[in-house]
């Protein structure tokens, strides 16, 4: 699975992208401490993060970069508005991830036929599949 280091480096990614708009809402950092119990994450380390980025590193697997690109998309919905800088954000995070364009673009697309935009996992999988086969 994941290390701490990478698990630490996967919320910071989160937190950065949370930061965007200059300020952490409630939504999103619930969101953040969700992710964080499942990682086995604590609370404390993730006000660390908060304060002090985490190292980066970058994930191997292209499961995981799809996962952690999936994350970002639902941590952009949590609270229900969407903006340009936030759109634009995400796609320079999933192409710095290795991610293909036209598969970063069509989730950012197909997100809004879905209801609270949060797109299925397995529709997701079908889109990246779409675009590297």
């Amino acid at each position: 699975m994941y290390s701490k280091e990478e698990k630490l480096s996967l919320l910071s990614e989160m937190i950065e992208f949370a930061k965007a708009d200059k300020k952490i809402k409630d939504e999103e950092y619930n969101f953040i401490l969700a992710v964080a119990a499942q990682l086995g994450v604590t609370e404390e380390e993730i006000g660390h993060i908060v304060r002090n980025e985490a190292k980066k590193r970058h994930l191997q697997p292209e499961s995981q970069r799809i996962l952690q690109f999936h994350r970002l998309v639902l941590l952009m919905n949590v609270d229900q508005e969407t903006n340009p800088s936030e759109l634009h954000k995400i796609r320079e995070m999933g192409l710095h991830m290795g991610l293909r364009p036209e598969a970063i673009d069509t989730v950012l697309k197909e997100m809004h036929n879905y209801p609270n935009k949060v797109i299925p996992p397995q529709e997701l999988i079908t889109i990246f599949t779409r675009f590297y086969n």
